[in-house]
C-alpha cells in the first residue's frame, strides 16, 4: 500500500467520522427544539385551561361615508357618451 492510498483510506475515515457526529448533533438538536415545543404546548394548553373562557370579539361596524349632495356621479350613458365625444373607442 503507497501513502496516496494511506492518505486516501485516512480522509475517508476522517469525513465519516465527521458525518457522523454532524448527524449527532442535528439530531441532538432536533430532539431539544422538538422537547421545547412540547413543553410550551403543555404550558399554553394549561393557561389557556385555568383562565375562564373569552367571549367572542365583536365586530365594529363601520361609519357609511357621508356623500356630499353636490358631488353625484353621471350617468353610465351620459359617462359613455362623454367618453365617445371625447376620442376614446368604447
Amino acid at each position: 500500500m503507497t501513502n496516496d492510498d494511506q492518505d486516501r483510506s485516512d480522509r475517508a475515515a476522517r469525513a465519516a467520522e465527521e458525518a457522523r457526529s454532524a448527524m449527532a448533533e442535528r439530531e441532538a438538536a432536533t430532539k431539544a427544539t422538538l422537547d421545547n415545543m412540547a413543553r410550551l404546548r403543555a404550558l399554553r394548553l394549561a393557561r389557556e385551561a385555568a383562565e375562564p373562557p373569552r367571549a367572542p370579539a365583536t365586530k365594529k361596524a363601520r361609519a357609511a361615508k357621508a356623500r356630499k349632495p353636490a358631488e353625484k356621479t353621471p350617468a353610465l350613458s351620459d359617462w359613455l357618451a362623454n367618453q365617445q365625444s371625447g376620442g376614446r373607442r368604447i
